[in-house]
């Protein structure tokens, strides 16, 4: 196996598939063609996930260096290489890409009604640039895989959003791509100085002058925090999420990870002095960011608008775990990651079993769905006390971890966090009560049928493993805890050096 190219298969496979629906699915709307279009999907977001699920098999969790390496020259002038790799922290984020495509798959049959072929060949494209990011060790190939999200991203918001499509479309493209063109000159500029793209070469030794690595984390940072995202770079998402179908909204909770990715892979590990005197600013933006965005998600009458809010706010521990740089905001952080990826992909599925349904995303037009809905009453509690932080529910070890590692850091730091905390039960309970309990005076909302067998299935691998990692997290904290260690010290490590020197 040492000479297979795992990660490039797994990367490349759902492209694959993405071509075969384009060649093989003819016919357009018909029944047929959408058929051939979602069988293919299927089958290659399946024999993805089966691979990714076997690299996981494979994969030595107490070895911290990358592993499945592969290596090939791609620009041998500029000294740039084709090289992809995983270690604990990447390996989870390509299990849920993977794992994630499936799901939004499902919500195709009941969310996409027109060009579900295009939409199909969009999610693969989608997926396969998702797995590149979380497989890149050549920051060259990194922009490329980065980048390329930006093409599935705007189609998608663009041609099957709800009402406002050009604005969503365009804002959140425009604000993405100026990030990621800061981000090009920094990796310009690195290759420059350092003499490599290699990620690898460059974690922990980047031969930068003080000055200018400030600077260069200033570029990578404002990519990253817009992809995040966090505030004030927020304001993209509540339209994205507004406007699009479930099956997009399911990927971005892995999407939005890409920015948290970046901060640890390219900020922590290759600009650790940097990250150090920019943390009191990524902090603050970040309680700021979760605060406010807890209070615009309790005033918000969309349900749609809450869980965008929710995840501003999710994104905001996440930043703040890792830029506190203690043994437990790190290891909050990957689980909040973990976490969210799983439950905002679940109650975004959820608010849409009754948009589906009757298109309205008003939650004062519904109410009393607990009586005629109980399976879906039932399920959307789970998530729902999974995203306020429920102990028994993945959702509480993540967030009292960040916490607790802020505390740490700065006892202000702690307070203003669990306050984001309360404010989360708060908007997360006015929604259930909204949509679940009071009369039921709306005979089409009395009328609605409860989950079906496929809504069943794509909410059952997010049941189980948003309980599984609230009841037993060893079993997904052995993998990423070894390397999440090595890089918390090997920073510790160099910024001891420095101080010592």
């Amino acid at each position: 196996m040492d000479s297979f190219p795992l990660l490039s298969v797994i990367t490349f496979l759902p492209l694959a598939g993405a071509v075969l629906v384009a060649l093989l699915a003819r016919g357009g709307d018909c029944k047929t063609g959408v058929k051939i279009s979602l069988g293919i999907g299927f089958v290659a977001s399946l024999a993805t996930l089966g691979l990714s699920a076997y690299m996981l098999h494979l994969f030595d969790p107490a070895n911290t260096a990358f592993q499945f390496v592969e290596r090939a020259v791609w620009i041998p002038a500029f000294n740039i290489a084709y090289i992809k790799g995983i270690d604990g922290i990447s390996v989870w984020f390509v299990m849920l890409t993977a794992l994630l495509t499936p799901v939004g798959l499902l919500s195709i049959i009941g969310g996409v009604r027109t060009r579900a072929k295009e939409f199909v060949i969009a999610l693969l494209v989608l997926e396969t640039m998702l797995l590149g990011v979380f497989t890149s060790l050549d920051l060259i190939l990194f922009y490329v895989f980065f980048e390329g999200v930006l093409i599935p991203m705007f189609i998608i918001v663009g041609a099957w959003g709800q009402t406002k499509t050009g604005y969503a479309a365009y804002k959140s493209v425009l604000y993405t791509l100026l990030g990621s063109l800061l981000m090009l000159v920094a990796i310009f500029v690195t290759a420059l100085n350092a003499g490599t793209t290699d990620m690898t070469a460059l974690i922990g030794n980047p031969n930068l002058p003080p000055h200018m690595a400030l600077w260069l984390f200033l570029a990578f940072f404002v990519s990253f925090a817009i992809k995040t995202p966090i505030w004030p770079f927020h304001t993209w998402l509540p339209y994205v999420y507004e406007e699009t179908p479930a099956a997009f909204v399911v990927m971005s909770g892995v999407m939005l990870k890409m920015g948290s990715y970046g901060f640890i892979r390219i900020g922590v590990q290759m600009l650790p002095h940097a990250s150090t005197d920019f943390a009191p600013l990524v902090i603050w933006l970040s309680l700021i960011g979760i605060v406010y965005a807890s209070l615009a998600a309790l005033a918000q009458t969309e349900m749609k608008r809450v869980i965008a809010y929710s995840s501003v706010a999710h994104m905001g521990y996440i930043t703040l775990g890792i830029f506190s740089f203690t043994d437990q905001g790190f290891d909050g952080a990957m689980f909040v990651a973990l976490s969210h990826s799983l439950v905002a992909a679940a109650l975004f599925l959820g608010v849409s079993v009754p948009f589906e349904r009757l298109g309205i995303t008003k939650t004062a037009r519904y109410g009393g769905m607990a009586n005629n809905m109980p399976r879906y009453a039932a399920l959307f509690m789970v998530f729902t006390l999974a995203s306020v932080g429920l102990p028994g529910t993945s959702g509480f070890i993540g967030e009292f971890l960040t916490t607790q590692g802020a505390y740490l850091a700065n006892s202000w730091y702690g307070v203003i966090a669990a306050t984001g905390m309360v404010l989360g039960a708060a908007y997360m309970l006015v929604l259930y009560r909204g949509l679940f309990f009071g009369p039921s005076d709306k005979p089409d909302v009395a009328a609605m049928k409860d989950v079906n067998v496929r809504e069943m299935a794509m909410f059952a691998p997010l049941l189980v493993l948003v309980l599984w990692l609230g009841i037993h997290p060893a079993d997904f904290r052995h993998i990423y805890a070894p390397t999440l260690d090595k890089v918390i010290s090997d920073y510790q490590a160099h910024i001891q050096g420095d101080t010592n020197d």
